[in-house]
């Protein structure tokens, strides 16, 4: 029998990668910093129902995940920020000639559904296979993959790119957005 280690010593390692799932599903930093509190507070309270040896990334994400769709349909009477007009003020566009390109993915990407955003997250950015990704989301691996498949066509024509499109990249992070949204 081997000795697993306490999941409590690692639950300060997944805490970037669950923010910014957090931020993916929410579009605000202070929800996404509430919903992760929200999160570990629930994971630490219940650790004696995560079973040592499986993928502890997986289980907070979907505390993380189930977290925020119940504050979701309890927040359903208050106001959005679907423009984002005062999530904007909170940060600091990049100075750079990527500005652009990351401001039409942010808007694209808002433009997607939950289920399409929560996907490419999490099997995307994340990196979790379509098989775990589609456990968190307590659905099939098809369903996943369709999600994936229409969220990244969608993704193409609100930033009107073809499949194969080249972006004109100037600098390195530019280069990175567009990497890092190719690989979504």
């Amino acid at each position: 029998m081997t000795e697993h280690s306490d999941p409590r010593n690692e639950l300060v390692d997944h805490l970037p990668a669950m923010r910014a799932f957090a931020m993916s599903l929410s579009r605000n930093a202070a929800t996404a910093d509430d919903l992760v509190q929200d999160a570990i507070v629930k994971a630490w309270s219940n650790l004696d129902k995560f079973e040592p040896g499986t993928n502890l990334r997986a289980w907070l994400f979907t505390i993380l995940r189930n977290t925020y769709y119940s504050q979701f349909r309890k927040r359903r009477h208050e106001v959005e920020d679907p423009e984002g007009a005062h999530a904007a003020t909170l940060s600091e566009q990049p100075r750079h000639d990527g500005r652009l390109a990351v401001r039409d993915f942010r808007s694209a990407f808002r433009e997607l559904t939950d289920e399409q955003r929560e996907a490419l997250v999490l099997v995307g950015v994340e990196g979790f296979s379509y098989q775990e990704a589609a456990e968190m989301c307590g659905c099939a691996v098809g369903t996943v993959k369709s999600r994936i498949n229409r969220a990244r066509k969608r993704l193409a024509e609100l930033m009107d790119l073809e499949e194969d499109g080249v972006l004109g990249i100037t600098d390195a992070t530019t280069a990175e957005v567009h990497s890092a949204t190719r690989a979504i």
